[in-house]
């Protein structure tokens, strides 16, 4: 309920009678203020009248009055400044650390939004507000998907700066991490990015040249070249396999040379998963895509249409996987090169937001802009979340339109945080 407070103030929506204070006095609403989510009263700097005085300060929202004592806030200088209460209940008079009375206001839930609040929460099918998304103005819904698009990228750009952190302050060792976690293509994503920080590409450089070497590296630190990673089966056909024992042994060279130590196998995922997105397969094409020398942070900031990155990520598989999904069994040829959903899932997870999160690193807005007029240029992600939002009535034409509903789907309507959203506010606000 003091949810629905907060929210009826800070969107103005009011009973249709006057308010007045606990004592009588009449109370007009100028501006609610500016919300504040960290520590201190709930709105800064709001304007009301009280009585026909202006007042210019803070306002604090409880369902209670007792809470603001509950709180400690009458012994807190922070809330001196409040110059209004606004509470669900009132349960007694409240005073600041210096003893002044603050003045309070009963508000009132109206019925409408308390109702509709309710549906929202208790709704099972996704989205609950799909009643009133047709009903939608097209600048309603266009103003909240470019905030939203814009915030999904803000988030990647924050997972990219954490990367270069930890990659030692490297962009290029970052695109690398970045590029290997979205082969995972969200089964295998965790896996891959704790891969990639296992492959020390600065000793790996000197071998560039020698695509086996690569490999060899690239599986031994993913800990498939280990026996105890395979079914009984598979150990016993890998065994007789001449490509498998050579990569083994020199995987076993190479990190005797480099003191290198593989990540746990355990974190491969298996089950389910279609065998062209077999971690042998993923990891064989990123590594002739590292030994083509391609993709690098310098090509990326220079290509100047999605084609040009598409063309950066094109890869295939090495000569043995070409006939392989696993060490042993051979399958009919195949080069196994990336479909063009996947090209296109790689240059909207990795490509883009690199641009981007580089782009602000360097604050050079050519970048940040060319970011997002890739996102327009492409086509919607056709997945169950963009799927679920066109039932719905929602136009989803292209890449941007389409990361802005999946961060509205994951950031929004998974936590149901209604409140937060422009078509919650929308849906709220309808009194039928």
């Amino acid at each position: 309920m003091e949810q629905l407070l907060h929210y009826v103030w800070r969107h103005r929506l009011l009973p249709v009678r006057e308010l007045v204070t606990t004592d009588g006095k009449s109370v007009e609403l100028i501006d609610p203020g500016l919300a504040n989510t960290n520590a201190g009263p709930d709105f800064f700097n709001a304007k009301v009248k009280v009585e026909g005085t202006l007042w210019v300060g803070n306002v604090e929202i409880h369902q209670r009055a007792s809470d603001w004592r509950l709180h400690g806030h009458q012994s807190d200088g922070r809330y001196d400044n409040v110059v209004l209460h606004v509470v669900g209940e009132d349960d007694g008079p409240v005073t600041d650390s210096k003893g002044r009375v603050i003045p309070q206001v009963v508000l009132e839930v109206p019925p409408h939004v308390t109702e509709n609040y309710d549906v929202l929460m208790g709704e099972d099918r996704f989205p609950p507000c799909r009643r009133i998304v047709p009903r939608l103005s097209r600048l309603t819904v266009s103003s909240w998907m470019a905030a939203l698009q814009t915030e999904r990228l803000s988030r990647k750009t924050d997972d990219i700066w954490q990367r270069v952190e930890r990659c030692g302050g490297s962009w290029e060792n970052a695109l690398f991490v970045t590029l290997a976690r979205n082969y995972g293509f969200g089964i295998n994503g965790d896996a891959f990015e704790e891969w990639a920080m296992h492959v020390p590409l600065a000793a790996v450089a000197h071998h560039r040249d020698d695509l086996f070497q690569i490999e060899a590296i690239f599986m031994g630190q993913a800990g498939l070249l280990c026996a105890e990673a395979m079914s009984e089966r598979c150990r016993e056909a890998a065994a007789g396999d001449g490509y498998f024992r050579r990569l083994g042994a020199e995987y076993r060279y190479l990190a005797h040379k480099f003191s290198l130590e593989p990540m746990d196998w355990h974190r491969w995922r298996f089950l389910r998963l279609r065998p062209q997105n077999f971690p042998h397969i993923r990891i064989s094409q990123l590594a002739r895509l590292y030994h083509g020398q391609r993709m690098g942070l310098r090509a990326l900031t220079e290509c100047c249409n999605v084609d040009d990155v598409q063309r950066l990520l094109h890869t295939r598989v090495t000569d043995y996987w070409q006939t392989h999904y696993s060490f042993g069994h051979e399958s009919a040829r195949n080069d196994k090169c990336l479909s063009a959903s996947s090209l296109a899932l790689l240059t909207i997870n990795t490509a883009i937001p690199m641009l981007f999160a580089y782009g602000r690193h360097t604050s050079c807005e050519v970048l940040c802009c060319r970011a997002l007029d890739f996102l327009d240029s492409m086509r919607a992600e056709n997945n169950h979340i963009i799927r679920m939002w066109r039932d719905c009535g929602l136009e989803v034409r292209t890449a941007g339109d389409s990361q802005a509903l999946i961060q509205l789907k994951n950031e929004y309507c998974d936590r149901r945080d209604c409140l937060r959203c422009r078509i919650g506010y929308e849906y709220l606000r309808n009194n039928p």
